[in-house]
């Protein structure tokens, strides 16, 4: 194999599809990138047996060949070369020379041959989206995946499409988070993306005007956006299947910065060893908060017009944080349904977006 690229190019592609690469594992190759050259292209690939990156370059092929190179060493190399044009070739020994300017590398590679295959995805369904459309209804849900591997499915998300209305959930045991957008489609789908790949999506999203392909496998799925694919499995099992209430006992809007703010201000007391809810007071015309923990205590109020019962209730600051957070209009509306029930953010209008926040029992002060 003998070829040249652009620095940049190989730098900027090797990076991405090495998030895929495996850090530990029991297969050498697994821990590199494949790369291919053949016709006037490189195809770069990264692969840890769960989630796949592939991407081609433009590359001036001599020979055509196929290599593999130590995920870790090669980034490392490319990015620091000091021209732009790279000039890289393998010999029958599997060493793989790399050259740009005054620099030169010699580097030990492993065939092809021992890298495993990407998964032949047999399409079942497909679905075209608009980039920014997917990468706000991944940013406002990802946070509320679980990263405890003893119930794996709420690892990922619920992807659902359905009468043109395409639905992302997620859910962690304390938290759920639901985006909803119409779809102008006539799919129907349901299948859970683990958050790894989803996360992956939202880097590789960069420009918000494109459209991303999804086709949808049996057991795996394959985004493709812009000139990289994620080859994700999917997960299996049941996903919770939660029923909102009809309606709310205790209602109210409020200004989503403003509760945020009051909320963080609590928080002040408390740390990953320190835990404390945030006791929330709310009367007819306000909210009372504070929080007490062994450093001190902190009270804060902000003005509302409340609808329906008062009530007392406490949460996880940072749980309730991110529900705001990732609300991503000015105002929010609150329901509530009595102490024990979780607490639903919406938007004033409409319900594109859906967050519930499980509150934390509250000791007798």
């Amino acid at each position: 194999m003998k070829f040249q690229c652009m620095r940049t190019d190989l730098s900027n592609a090797a990076s991405n599809v090495s998030r895929a690469v495996a850090s530990k594992a029991t297969t050498p190759a697994l821990e590199g990138v494949l790369i291919k050259a053949y016709g006037s292209q490189l195809e770069i690939c990264g692969y840890d047996l769960e989630i796949g990156i592939v991407t081609k370059i433009d590359a001036s092929v001599s020979e055509e060949g196929e290599i593999v190179v130590s995920a870790r060493l090669f980034n490392e190399i490319v990015r620091k070369l000091p021209e732009e044009i790279v000039g890289i070739e393998t010999d029958d020994r599997m060493i793989t020379y790399i050259h740009s300017g005054a620099a030169d590398y010699q580097i030990i590679g492993i065939s092809s041959t021992e890298y495993p295959e990407l998964p032949n995805v047999e399409e079942i369904s497909g679905l075209t989206l608009n980039a920014e459309i997917l990468k706000n209804m991944i940013r406002q849900t990802v946070f509320a995946t679980s990263d405890n591997m003893a119930k794996p499915i709420y690892t990922g998300s619920l992807f659902e499409i359905k009468d043109g209305l395409f639905k992302i959930e997620a859910v962690d045991g304390f938290r759920m988070a639901i985006r909803e957008e119409n779809v102008d489609s006539d799919v129907e789908a349901k299948f859970v993306v683990p958050g790894k790949t989803q996360n992956e999506i939202l880097k590789l999203i960069t420009d918000n005007k494109k459209d991303v392909a999804i086709t949808v496998g049996p057991r795996h799925i394959i985004f493709n956006i812009e000139n990289y694919s994620i080859i994700s499995r999917l997960l299996e099992g049941n996903f919770l299947d939660y029923k909102m209430p009809a309606s709310a006992s205790t209602e109210f809007v409020v200004n989503t910065r403003i509760l945020a703010s009051a909320v963080e201000r609590m928080a002040l007391l408390t740390n990953e060893k320190i835990q404390s809810p945030v006791r929330c007071s709310i009367s007819a015309d306000e909210i009372k908060l504070s929080c007490s923990t062994s450093v001190g205590r902190a009270n804060d109020m902000i003005p509302v017009s409340v609808i329906g019962n008062e009530m007392e209730i406490g949460f996880n600051n940072r749980f309730l944080l991110d529900a705001l957070r990732y609300a991503d209009t000015d105002e929010v509306k609150v329901m509530l349904n009595g102490s024990l029930q979780p607490m639903i953010i919406r938007p004033v209008e409409g319900q594109s977006f859906t967050f519930l926040v499980v509150p934390m029992r509250l000791a007798a002060e």
